[in-house]
C-alpha cells in the first residue's frame, strides 16, 4: 500500500483522505515524524520535556493533516511545518505558565548547545547570532557570560510580551518569516520587531 501512496503528491494525499481513505493518515504521519522530531530538538532551549516536545509535535502535524486545504494553502509541507512549530511553541507557553517559571530561555544565550554548536550546526554562541561579533576580548567576554542572570532581568524589564516571543522562537534558529507564522502576525512587525530586540540587546551587552 505504501507503494501506492509514494506515487502520488501530499496534497493529493490529504485530498483522497477527507474522501475516506483512512490508512493516509498514518502514511502521512509515518512520512513527516522525523520533521517534528527535529522541530522539537530545535526548540528543546525554550525549557520542555523532549518527549512531551515530540508528542506535541505530533498533535500539530494530525491537526495539519486534517485541515489542510489545497485552495487556500501554498503546500502541505509548509502548512504541516508551520502547524507543527505552533503547536510545540503554544505547549512550551502553556507549561510556562502553568509551572510559573520565569523566562528560561535567556540562560542559553551565551551556549552553543548541548553538542558544542550554536544555531545552525554553527560554533557561535546564541546572543553572538543575534547581535553579531563583538570587539569584546577573550578575558571581557568570561566576564559578561557572569553576569546572564542580570541580563536575564534586563530582557524581562525592556523587551514586550511579542518581542520575548520573537526571541523565544530565533533562538531556535528560525528566520523572522517562519516566526510570523507561528506567532499569527504579520511579516513586517515581527521584522521590526527583532530589529528592535536587536538594538536593545547591543545597548545592554556593550553599553
Amino acid at each position: 500500500m505504501k507503494e501506492d501512496y509514494d506515487s502520488y503528491s501530499d496534497e493529493e494525499l490529504v485530498i483522497q483522505l477527507h474522501d475516506g481513505d483512512t490508512k493516509i493518515m498514518d502514511f502521512l504521519m509515518n512520512k513527516y515524524k522525523d520533521l517534528v522530531k527535529s522541530k522539537a530538538k530545535s526548540m528543546y532551549i525554550l525549557g520542555a520535556d523532549s518527549d512531551d516536545l515530540i508528542q506535541e509535535g505530533m498533535i500539530g502535524l494530525f491537526k495539519a493533516i486534517r485541515d489542510f486545504d489545497s485552495g487556500r494553502d501554498a503546500s502541505f509541507s509548509t502548512f504541516a511545518d508551520l502547524c507543527i512549530s505552533r503547536q510545540i511553541y503554544t505547549a512550551v507557553q502553556a507549561s510556562r505558565r502553568q509551572k510559573h517559571i520565569p523566562l528560561n530561555t535567556y540562560v542559553s544565550l551565551y551556549g552553543t548547545g548541548e553538542d558544542g554548536s550554536g544555531i545552525n550546526g554553527e560554533n557561535t554562541a546564541l546572543v553572538d547570532m543575534m547581535i553579531g561579533n563583538s570587539d569584546l576580548s577573550p578575558e571581557e567576554m568570561v566576564i559578561d557570560k557572569e553576569n546572564v542572570k542580570q541580563l536575564e532581568k534586563i530582557i524581562e524589564k525592556e523587551l514586550s510580551g511579542f518581542e520575548k516571543q520573537v526571541l523565544d522562537l530565533y533562538l531556535t534558529g528560525m528566520k523572522y518569516t517562519q516566526i510570523a507564522g507561528v506567532l499569527g502576525r504579520d511579516v513586517k512587525s515581527t521584522d521590526n520587531a527583532l530589529q528592535r530586540i536587536k538594538n536593545k540587546l547591543r545597548k545592554v551587552i556593550y553599553k
